[in-house]
């Protein structure tokens, strides 16, 4: 159990290993605040904002090399590195303090050094925890007041027994004797070190003064240890939105929130309902901790006692709460200011003045086209300064939760919102969300989905599949009907010409009213094979003008897209290896029959299923006419009603053997282009045993650009084997895709095959 004495030797400790030129520890006072940022405008770190416009607020400007989380320079050090993951990086961690305490070594010279008592939660929380951050950032210490609960009853609980995470922060600029600093000290990238130590719950964080990399009870203490400490002690830290909906009877609920970043979870915990009557509370914007009590429901509290928001984009279109809220006491970091002294980014609601000072303090032009903010600027403001905070932010109790919201950028595929089945396969919708890379990312992965289990890739601090098994873990033993719902929400659904299908802002609180209403099992819902979405009734569209097209594209599911979107699904679990649970295993393949099932009964013709080498063979037929067949390894028959055709399995029967080297059943093309169909035809003609490229099958039909298109051709493929696409192979002899999905050792085992029957 650590003691004031403790706390105190480890003090003395960190003094003599950084030699400060002085120890100063934070009461808490508003007069303590006032002179810390007297000293600030004073030494120029920060400029006092025009007080008629913008009253106690204060900007800040970071070095270009220190503007936001350094996720390659941040380390869970864990003493076994298979604890840490795929999704951290992993140092030995007596190495790394050995090189990180020479780094420390005489850091703080000519500074001083701040011990800030803070606490995360409600003060007297059963499970809110202490922390002791020492810093020699200012920066620091004013935004940690507004982050924090910081102060003196802080240390008092420490002295009756509270344990406490020490965390040490230095910027890493030491200054020699009489030298001058500069508005915002910090060190170059390599000497950049955001370190966790999760059996200690220990951080060390050196060389950037940035937010989520300095202010240490944040992301460090309140996600990467505390998801760590949460895992041993059997209840959650999660990135997470925690709001609180009204109804016009004066009935409410309490919502969590799980989005990766640039998906609106700030908005959303802000929310102004579009629809009359319905009120949308801020419980908190960014972090929930969450626990099962003896009633077996799970609560939530907000760790944090502000906002850390992304100003960038913020208006009074998107966020009116949030504009409100930062009115006045509220720092800026890295805006863009105007000749009167007052804040400006790109987003904001006014125009573009003429002439601005941007993020580094130079001249700006309408002119110039580069941003006048930082895309990362943010503010910090207190809790209570927004207009809808709702009463119950700071009780110990915590709030009950009624759903669970995960979600995020996704312009296809996912609908609007679906309910979760149950609680694992909720849990497997948050294991499989992410958003689409698009082209605003330099990437090779453009329409590739970056997978962000539960929003929290950059934070869990443990092993992602061990974290998993957490969330599984915390529906076990006990009535599944007092764990809240599971809802996936994409409010990012595109047309075809890329605009986006639904309004967003205000009008998600509709979305928000169905799931309040599904809670109290008063909404109806359509069952579909991944869970319950809105049918035509239950979603409330008055006064939104929406079309029935709109609303059905919003909403169906396309069974193809989401058969591509398990394979997609199949590949990211393997990154995870051998942790992964084997309950998400199950749920994918329980979501790939349900998919399959339906595409099956959606046919318009008979189906029959043959037993090959290879796996199953389903085919659509009517009348000794082929309509479709495909190859399934891992194949479900319950609930399908088949009809076999004897010629047609003849005919594969005879294939597989050998016997038949040119099928005699009459194909049939319902669907596809007048191109895929042409190349499909001239698939017929590939000899048995032989092989050819995508680019002569191109020559072939008349367009030698079209390769690619050849390509997608063979990928759309209704009829596989009898039309021939495993024949089509790329440059080089090299074999590609099978059947559009990561079947190449099918395509080989037939290529093989056919090649064995001709020696």
């Amino acid at each position: 159990m650590q003691t004031m004495k403790d706390l105190l030797s480890w003090v003395d400790e960190v003094k003599t290993l950084c030699q400060p030129d002085r120890v100063y520890w934070l009461n808490g006072s508003k007069e303590e605040e006032k002179a810390f940022y007297d000293e600030l405008i004073s030494t120029g770190k920060a400029i006092q904002l025009n007080p008629l416009l913008r009253p106690y607020s204060y900007a800040f400007f970071s070095d270009p090399s220190d503007v936001a989380r350094v996720e390659k320079r941040t380390f869970i050090a864990s003493r076994n590195a298979e604890d840490a993951g795929p999704t951290n990086n992993w140092i030995d961690p007596k190495a790394l303090k050995k090189t990180m305490t020479k780094l420390y070594h005489g850091s703080m010279k000519g500074r001083t050094m701040y011990v800030i008592p803070y606490m995360m939660g409600p003060m007297h929380s059963e499970i809110s925890k202490a922390g002791i951050e020492i810093t020699d950032s200012l920066y620091v210490v004013v935004n940690m007041i507004k982050m924090t609960r910081v102060g003196t009853e802080v240390l008092d609980l420490i002295k009756n027994g509270k344990s406490y995470i020490p965390g040490l922060h230095s910027v890493g600029a030491p200054l020699k004797d009489n030298e001058k600093d500069c508005t915002w000290p910090c060190a170059p990238i390599e000497q950049k070190y955001i370190a966790h130590f999760p059996e200690e719950r220990l951080i060390w964080s050196y060389g950037s003064g940035y937010g989520g990399n300095a202010l240490l009870g944040k992301k460090c203490l309140a996600l990467r240890i505390a998801s760590k400490m949460a895992k041993d002690e059997g209840w959650m830290a999660e990135h997470m939105l925690i709001l609180k909906i009204t109804n016009p009877k004066g009935e409410y609920k309490y919502i969590l929130g799980a989005f990766p970043s640039a998906c609106g979870k700030t908005n959303l915990s802000m929310l102004v309902p579009t629809i009359p009557g319905w009120k949308v509370e801020t419980v908190g914007d960014d972090i929930a901790w969450i626990w099962r009590k003896k009633d077996g429901r799970l609560y939530a509290i907000n760790p944090e006692k502000g906002f850390f928001g992304v100003a960038k984009g913020t208006s009074y279109k998107s966020n009116p709460n949030a504009m409100k809220a930062i009115e006045k006491n509220t720092i800026f970091t890295n805006v863009a200011i105007t000749d009167q002294n007052d804040v400006w980014w790109e987003g904001i609601d006014q125009e573009k003045p003429s002439h601005l000072k941007d993020w580094q303090q130079q001249d700006h032009d309408l002119s110039m086209k580069t941003p006048a903010a930082h895309s990362n600027s943010r503010f910090t403001v207190e809790a209570t300064e927004s207009p809808v905070l709702a009463k119950e932010w700071d009780d110990p109790e915590g709030v009950l939760i009624s759903a669970i919201l995960v979600g995020g950028r996704r312009p296809s595929t996912i609908p609007l919102v679906h309910e979760s089945l149950s609680w694992s396969h909720g849990v497997f919708m948050g294991s499989m969300m992410g958003s689409e890379i698009t082209a605003a990312t330099i990437s090779d992965d453009i329409g590739k989905v970056r997978r962000d289990p539960f929003a929290m890739l950059p934070f869990i601090g443990y092993h992602v599949g061990d974290y998993l098994n957490h969330w599984l873990d915390m529906g076990k033993d006990v009535d599944q009907n007092l764990l809240p719902k599971i809802y996936y929400v994409n409010w990012f659904r595109k047309d075809h010409n890329g605009q986006f299908l639904w309004p967003g802002f205000g009008e998600n609180s509709r979305v928000l009213k169905w799931i309040f209403e599904r809670v109290d099992h008063k909404a109806s819902a359509k069952l579909t094979p991944i869970g319950y979405v809105p049918d035509k009734n239950s979603l409330d569209l008055d006064g939104l003008n929406l079309s029935k097209k709109t609303f059905k594209a919003l909403t169906t599911i396309n069974i193809s897209a989401w058969l591509k979107e398990v394979e997609s699904i199949r590949i990211y679990y393997k990154t995870i290896g051998y942790k992964l649970p084997e309950a998400l295993v199950h749920e994918l393949d329980e979501l790939k029959y349900r998919l399959r099932k339906e595409l099956y009964q959606m046919k318009a013709h008979k189906l029959g299923i043959y037993q090959s080498p290879i796996g199953h063979i389903v085919y659509e037929h009517d009348d000794h006419h082929l309509y479709g067949l495909s190859i399934e390894e891992d194949f479900h028959e319950e609930g399908l009603v088949f009809e076999k055709d004897d010629f047609i399995e003849h005919e594969l029967e005879g294939y597989f053997h050998g016997d038949i080297k040119q099928f005699d059943v009459d194909v049939v093309f319902e669907k596809g282009t007048d191109f895929q169909k042409m190349v499909w035809h001239e698939l017929l003609q590939i000899p048995f045993g032989q092989t050819k490229s995508y680019q002569d099958i191109a020559n072939a039909v008349g367009n030698p650009k079209a390769v690619r298109a050849v390509g997608q051709a063979c990928k759309k493929n209704p009829v596989g084997i009898v039309v021939p696409c495993h024949r089509v192979i790329g440059k080089n002899n090299k074999l590609t895709g099978y059947s559009g999905k990561n079947y190449i050792h099918l395509k080989k085992k037939l290529l093989d095959m056919e090649k064995a029957f001709l020696r």
